[in-house]
């Protein structure tokens, strides 16, 4: 993540846009906190595509398997990159276009009660792909299972809960008022995923529903996303008609300040159709696909 501050009021991970219109800027001063601001989307998507689409991906039999999670997170890291609204942020009543795109996701090191969990984050640049992604999850949970070693935000989360409990509140509080003015040391939000531009959680690998997950006041993240089971499923087909089809539910959290619901219905609509053309994520994130999503 770049340090570095280009003008007065912006911060080390995003540039303070002065030029919001009046009534965005007096909403994020009537309504400050993030968590108050929730809007909860469902999306159910039709996998008929991706599933043909995984199989000729696979049918070389690569050592890592190209599988949905990683379709859904390529997808979101082109939306995410087109439509860059959704890669802002609100803190302190202010708004920031972040300066980077991040993605955070939690590997569970063994599936047990009381297994250790590891944080990855995929840094995306312009020229990332689907294959470019599926390398970095290939890496980053290899990594995460084979690693012993706590990363330096659960250390210093550590060292925080063996201080004795006044003291630990107090340096808490104190934290908390760093993150509001974007001054928290860099080594205690790195691995963050609260930092990040979308936190994703694939629920559907342990067999649970989609559902939704809050926002945190703490930290940036302004988008949340949780991925249900892939299994068969009503889907309204073209005619109107519901026919089943393997499908999957996503359940999408987002800070509602940011845009009005006709941005975010034509987010969704390119992101139905990334997933009813799962080719197009082996183009760069920068490659438009208005024409899919434009009235």
């Amino acid at each position: 993540m770049s340090r570095k501050r280009e003008h007065r009021g912006d911060r080390p991970d995003g540039v303070l846009l002065r030029d919001m219109d009046a009534l965005h800027t007096i909403t994020a001063i009537i309504y400050p906190n993030r968590c108050d601001n929730e809007g909860y989307i469902h999306e159910r998507l039709d996998l008929t595509a991706v599933n043909e689409y995984l199989a000729a991906k696979n049918a070389g039999e690569p050592e890592y398997k190209y599988n949905l999670f990683q379709v859904i997170v390529a997808a979101l890291a082109k939306i995410i990159t087109l439509r860059p609204v959704l890669n802002r942020f609100i803190v302190n009543g202010d708004f920031y276009q972040r300066k980077e795109l991040t993605l955070a996701f939690v590997v569970k090191r063994r599936f047990a009660d009381g297994a250790e969990e590891g944080l990855a984050v995929l840094h995306i640049s312009p020229d990332d792909t689907i294959d470019t992604i599926h390398e970095m999850i290939r890496r980053e949970i290899f990594s995460a299972r084979s690693s012993t070693v706590t990363d330096s935000t659960e250390s210093t989360l550590n060292g925080f809960n063996r201080l004795p409990r006044w003291i630990m509140k107090a340096g808490v509080r104190f934290v908390m008022m760093l993150d509001k003015h974007g001054r928290v040391p860099p080594s205690f939000i790195d691995h963050d995923p609260y930092y990040c531009s979308a936190v994703l959680s694939n629920v559907g690998s342990i067999g649970m529903k989609s559902g939704y997950h809050h926002l945190t006041n703490w930290g940036t993240c302004s988008l949340f996303c949780l991925i249900g089971e892939a299994k068969m499923l009503p889907v309204t087909a073209p005619d109107g008609t519901s026919v089943p089809r393997m499908a999957v539910d996503i359940g999408l959290t987002i800070d509602e300040r940011l845009a009005d619901g006709y941005y975010y219905s034509k987010t969704l609509r390119l992101l139905r159709h990334l997933i009813e053309h799962p080719e197009l994520l082996e183009q760069p994130m920068t490659t438009e696909e208005a024409e899919y999503y434009d009235d």
